[in-house]
């Protein structure tokens, strides 16, 4: 593994905790103009939809970011 790659992986995690924020606040604010008179054929207003899309990929977006602390963690001790 060279150099470069491990200086990749940290700039990745970064990434990763970036888009989990992002998910995070947008699911919030998704929450926080809840309208409950806009609703679909199901009875499920389109904020709720909006909260489940935006929690499913937090959890995409945080299990990538442990994946890569993983194996950043496994280069490193193969380093030393």
């Amino acid at each position: 593994v060279t150099g470069v790659q491990t200086c990749a992986l940290p700039i990745l995690i970064i990434a990763a905790a970036g888009a989990v924020v992002y998910a995070l606040v947008r699911g919030l604010i998704a929450f926080a103009n809840m309208e409950p008179g806009d609703v679909d054929a199901d009875g499920i207003t389109a904020s709720h939809k909006k909260q489940n899309e935006m929690m499913f990929a937090r959890v995409k977006y945080q299990a990538i970011a442990i994946i890569l602390v993983v194996i950043l963690l496994a280069v490193a001790g193969g380093q030393s």
